[in-house]
Parts: C-alpha cells; structure tokens; sequence
C-alpha cells in the first residue's frame, strides 16, 4: 500500500502463508470475544504481543551461548520489544479495568502462546518473526479503529494515566487518544523491525545456498 502507515507485506511463500492466517485466527478470535471494546481488546492483545520479544530474545541470547558467537545485535532489540509491549499492557490495564474472566483469559492466552510460539520458534524463525509482523499490522489497524471511535464520540477521550504519561514522555495535559498514537507508532516499528529480520534471514540462507553450490562445483 502507498500509506506505509498501513503497508502490508504480501505473503512470498508458505512460511509467510502459513504466519498470515495464524495472525487471521488470531483476529477473528479478538473480534469475536470484544468486538469495539477496544480498550479490552488492547489489554488481550498486548499480552499476547509481549510473548514473542521475549521468548525470541531468549532463544538467540541461548543460541549466542552455545555457539559462543555474537547474537547479529537482535537480543536488546527483541528484550527491548517485550518490554515496550508489556509497558502497552500495563497501560491498558489502567485505562480498561479488565474484568476477572478476562484477567484468566489473560493467564490461560499467555500460557498457550508462550509454549506455541516457544516450539514454532525453534522450529521456524523466521514464520514466527513474519507472525509478529502480521500481528503488529493488525495492531496498527485495531489502533486506528480505537482512534476513530475516539474521533467520533463513541469512545470518551479521557485523560491519559500516569504510567503512560510517564512511559511516552506526554504532556500532563495528554488524553487517550494521545496515548493510542504513541502505541500505535511503537507497532509501527515494531512491524518493520520483525519483517526486516525475515529479509534478514532470507539473505543469510540465500548467501549459505551460493557459498554451498560453490563448494559443489570445486569438488
């Protein structure tokens, strides 16, 4: 798309197929259980996104361990991302007041996608960066939804809680709608950095293939 707001990555091939409707079940289930109510829809959602920076850094930082190698810089950006969405979380947990059922629904989600995502990682990197590039896609859309309710009334625009305020540096004048364009333009980021690694890891296995059929034809 020409707005990079909302640029998509087409899926290339069937990792990306594959990471592109896991993210689609993912949404259907957010759009059934909260529909507009988007400040709870946020607090789900968050927990979710917190699990793969997390989970990520870990296995390189392990990985960096064994192979007593660098870890290509990735372990503070993708520890740095579990933070700055456990932050979202902390702030929509202010600003939603979650119920009990979805506080469980919070550590029942938690506990399923950290162990899914934890084997699908081992097994596949570079799906499971794609996923969170297709999950901070469908984040930037929710939070533009968020800040159209907002705009049009359906939604109070009330004053932003500390925490955020203190998180994004915002004026203590700041109201939520102000604090969904600072989440939002963290998934931004957080968006381009996960696609970016897939093309990272796209021409590390591309150069592998060209160093290997070398090799093939000198012997």
């Amino acid at each position: 798309m020409a707005n990079k707001k909302f640029s998509h990555y087409q899926p290339r091939n069937f990792s990306d197929k594959v990471a592109l409707i896991f993210t689609k079940m993912l949404r259907l289930f957010a759009d059934f259980f909260f529909k507009k109510r988007y400040g709870h829809r946020a607090v789900i959602l968050e927990t979710v996104a917190a699990v793969p920076g997390m989970v990520a850094g870990m296995l390189n930082h392990l990985k960096s361990l064994r192979k007593m190698q660098e870890g290509r810089g990735w372990i503070k950006i993708l520890l740095d991302e579990a933070e700055n969405e456990r932050m979202h979380l902390m702030t929509f947990i202010n600003i939603a007041k979650p119920s009990a059922f979805e506080r469980f629904l919070v550590i029942f989600v938690q506990g399923v996608f950290f162990n899914l995502y934890f084997f699908m990682y081992l097994i596949s990197p570079r799906t499971c960066h794609r996923i969170v590039g297709y999950f901070e896609e469908q984040a930037i859309i929710s939070y533009t939804e968020y800040l159209e309710e907002i705009d049009s009334g359906n939604i109070e625009n009330i004053a932003a809680p500390k925490i955020a305020i203190d998180y994004w540096n915002l004026s203590k004048f700041a109201k939520l709608r102000d604090v969904i364009v600072a989440v939002r333009n963290d998934e931004m980021g957080h968006r381009d950095v996960n696609h970016e690694f897939v093309s990272i890891i796209d021409n590390e296995v591309a150069k592998k293939d060209i160093i290997g059929g070398k090799e093939l034809k000198t012997k």
